[in-house]
């Protein structure tokens, strides 16, 4: 359904584009190019100087290098416009502190330990939160299975992740019916797993 006409005359202030794109390497990893895009429609006085309509008031660039378990062995961070120039992107080497992390297992939280404030670019920072479902994209049906599951008995990744998938859903039950729970089923409390008692 597109969105409705606006009410009332408008005007275009500012654009912010952002751009992620994903690509599969002869080695068996994948590359991770994402970019944020900042464009006023007017002449912007900075501290740094006059920023003129059309040029960027951030341009930067995250490339990330990931395996097909999402886990990240490379990353590094580009600025060619910002506020600050010759500032801006002084930060180092700060986002290669995303090595080690995992896109789908407490990724974003580790962004925030590793990056949030003066650690890093708001920018660079934020860009980030936006990585892992755009990964998940680029991987659905090609290195994760949408259909089946994975081979442990998981349910298709992307199950009970939003409101239209959920699992006592219409969409389950008619798309993915051997992962569907009745709605009475998955009120239920979990059962609780005795854990055996510490031997150390």
């Amino acid at each position: 359904m597109p969105l409705p006409f606006p009410t009332s005359e408008r005007r275009l202030l500012h654009r912010r584009a952002i751009d992620v794109q994903i690509y599969a390497r002869d080695d068996g990893l994948y590359e991770v190019e994402a970019g944020l895009t900042d464009v006023k429609t007017r002449d912007l006085p900075l501290a740094s100087g006059l920023r003129l309509a059309g040029d960027p008031i951030h341009a930067m660039q995250l490339v990330l290098t990931v395996d097909a378990d999402l886990q990240i062995h490379a990353a590094r961070s580009t600025t060619s416009w910002s506020p600050y120039a010759g500032v801006c992107d002084q930060h180092g080497d700060a986002y290669a502190r995303l090595v080690g992390l995992n896109l789908m297992k407490g990724f974003r939280l580790g962004v925030k330990e590793r990056l949030s404030g003066v650690k890093g670019c708001t920018h660079l920072t934020e860009l980030c939160q936006i990585l892992p479902t755009a990964v998940i994209q680029a991987f659905a049906g090609l290195v994760l299975d949408v259909r089946e599951g994975s081979a442990d008995g998981q349910p298709p990744f992307q199950l009970d992740r939003c409101h239209a998938l959920r699992r006592d859903g219409d969409v389950v039950r008619n798309h993915y019916p051997r992962w569907y729970r009745s709605a009475d089923v998955a009120a239920r409390p979990a059962a609780v797993v005795a854990m055996p008692a510490s031997s150390s």
